[in-house]
């Protein structure tokens, strides 16, 4: 294929971060910057890598998308990678017995498009190349993208599930949104405020005996966070649970 930079032709800059949970190669990071840098996304995130950042041969395959690997910045958890951030989508090609909410790239990239232009901060998560994303980075997302491709032959390297995720975003350009929460005069909750609250709920649950069994309480957890998740929370409805929580455990705000 031949070279597609053209100096003389605008660049379409912006959109939802790419967050790379624990990828094992440079050379797929770099591929991954460049199918990012062809849909005009700018922002990388990397958790861990494998092989450690920087990386020369992430360079070397990004074939020119320099400004995509200049700017990644590293985390040492898929929760602080996400933590700033209002809505998070997540890939997988596995349910994983979870209780989810699945759409597929097209309508995936309306409704981050739809974000986006009401000025929340977005991400996609993409998991290892070899396991996919686990469990506990599933339950940060509040919707998860399956691909819809040939059963018998479903699997994607990560550079091209992020190019096929880009590429449907590129294509809402021009596209008006067919969904859009409305927040009024709050907005939609940081993943930080989010698992904030999830803490505090499982900690009075904790308290109160609720978990009943250590070995059922991770699962139960999860699936707390999965419903809690779907709601889609603004910050005044966050701080309004809090309060639900402190007033049904007969705590005040403020005590251990």
């Amino acid at each position: 294929m031949t070279s597609g930079k053209d100096p003389n032709r605008p660049s379409v800059l912006g959109g939802p971060t790419i967050i790379l949970v624990q990828p094992q190669l440079g050379e797929n990071i770099g591929a991954c910057a460049r199918a990012m840098l062809n849909c005009g996304l700018t922002e990388l995130r990397l958790v861990k890598p494998r092989d450690g950042w920087p990386n020369e041969k992430a360079v070397a395959a990004a074939s020119g998308a320099d400004p995509v690997l200049d700017g990644a910045k590293l985390y040492e958890t898929t929760a602080e990678a996400v933590a700033d951030l209002n809505v998070v989508f997540a890939t997988t090609v596995r349910t994983r017995g979870m209780i989810q909410e699945f759409v597929t790239p097209r309508v995936a990239a309306t409704e981050l498009r739809a974000h986006v232009d009401s000025g929340h901060k977005t991400g996609v998560l993409f998991g290892p190349e070899r396991t996919g994303l686990v469990n506990d980075d599933l339950t940060l997302a509040s919707t998860l993208i399956t691909v819809p491709l040939n059963p018998a032959f479903s699997s994607l390297n990560l550079a091209q599930a992020v190019l096929l995720i880009g590429y449907e975003w590129f294509q809402t350009g021009e596209t008006p949104p067919d969904r859009v929460l409305h927040t009024g005069q709050t907005r939609p909750a940081t993943k930080a405020e989010l698992v904030n609250f999830f803490e505090h709920l499982e900690g009075d649950l904790d308290r109160t005996g609720f978990f009943t069994s250590p070995e059922k309480r991770p699962s139960m957890v999860r699936t707390l966070r999965n419903a809690l998740e779907r709601m889609q929370m603004t910050e005044q409805e966050v701080r309004t649970f809090h309060g639900v929580v402190a007033a049904l455990t007969g705590r005040r705000k403020g005590e251990a």
